[in-house]
């Protein structure tokens, strides 16, 4: 099975209309206001949480504490790759800078609002699990060593640490202003967890994790982390903000770091979804001009690439009417 695009036509009108600065713009700036509009309109409290982030609980309005952590996680000899420098998600800075790391969080609150019914703010906490409930059912054990590339904020180094409690998690990221953000979410273990249903248990290992995550600053591409060491990598909602050849080096390098016998998972968008095929104008629109890559993510025949890696063939398993879970086993 092959990847699926989008529609040629309309994704080549699409691009055509965000070529031009001043519509990008545009688009870009109200993709933002939509999501912290529906964020808030649900009870995701977007702008009370981000101050909390901010202040630390001071009196200033940026905490001098993120500086210090800053400077304590980030790897100073890293060069960030060209494709990694640009505009993610409606902000000019990309990844890097303090607002979108402490957004990033919201957001997927905000984005995954729609998936089923009724979710609401506990929408992107469903996905997380609808996943991890894919990784359960196929992986022949639990794995005891896990590499989370693209770990963001740490919501899915933390979630996958909830099913897996026994395991050592190393999370990998490029933004040092995510890690930073990360690292202080294991130090407030429950408020970040506060949604607006109650009816959505935080489990205990979240609470109470039993080892602590290590934060580790590198492209996911090239993590210096040791060969043949882990037994899961896993990779969600990262390869939609890939390039084809950061996505083929990525995979490169989970076999890198898997065992024998070890799995590389992946959760991300399914293009094949009937969500996105049938996606209006407006909304890809909308998504286009916050998503980069995302032509090249759509194209991309990720069966084949992790064949191609020293993979056996993945298994691909639908776990949202978005998105899909892909599963390989590394020979």
């Amino acid at each position: 099975m092959t990847a699926a695009s989008a529609p040629n036509l309309l994704s080549g009108i699409v691009n055509q209309v965000l070529a031009i600065k001043p519509l990008w713009n545009l688009a870009k700036d109200r993709a933002r206001q939509m999501m912290v509009t529906r964020a808030e309109s649900m009870g995701v409290p977007w702008r009370e949480r981000v101050q909390a982030l901010r202040s630390r609980h001071t009196d200033q309005d940026l905490s001098p504490l993120w500086q210090a952590d800053l400077e304590a996680i980030q790897n100073p000899d890293l060069t960030y790759p060209a494709y990694y420098t640009t505009s993610f998600h409606a902000y000019d800075e990309g990844n890097l800078g303090w607002r979108p790391a402490m957004e990033v969080e919201v957001a997927a609150q905000a984005v995954h609002a729609r998936l089923w019914p009724g979710a609401g703010a506990t929408g992107d906490a469903r996905l997380r699990q609808s996943y991890h409930d894919v990784l359960v059912a196929q992986l022949p054990a639990a794995p005891t060593a896990i590499v989370d590339l693209g770990c963001g904020v740490g919501m899915s180094t933390e979630t996958l640490q909830s099913i897996f409690p026994h395991a050592t998690l190393t999370g990998v990221d490029l933004s040092p202003y995510f890690l930073a953000v990360a690292q202080y979410r294991q130090q407030e273990p429950l408020a970040h967890l506060t949604v607006a249903s109650s009816d959505s248990p935080i489990p205990a290992s979240l609470a109470f994790p039993t080892s602590p995550i290590t934060w580790h600053h590198a492209a996911a591409e090239a993590t210096g982390l040791p060969s043949a060491a882990y037994d899961l990598v896993s990779a969600c909602l990262v390869f939609h903000e890939l390039p084809q050849t950061a996505a083929r080096a990525m995979i490169h390098e989970a076999r890198r770091l898997l065992r024998p016998g070890g799995h590389l998972a992946i959760m991300d968008m399914n293009p094949r979804s009937e969500v996105i095929q049938k996606m209006p104008p407006f909304v890809l629109t909308l998504l286009k001009s916050t998503e980069p890559y995302l032509d090249e993510y759509f194209s991309l025949d990720i069966e084949a690439e992790f064949v191609a890696a020293g993979f056996e063939r993945p298994a691909i398993t639908y776990n949202s009417p978005r998105h899909r879970t892909i599963i390989g086993k590394a020979l």
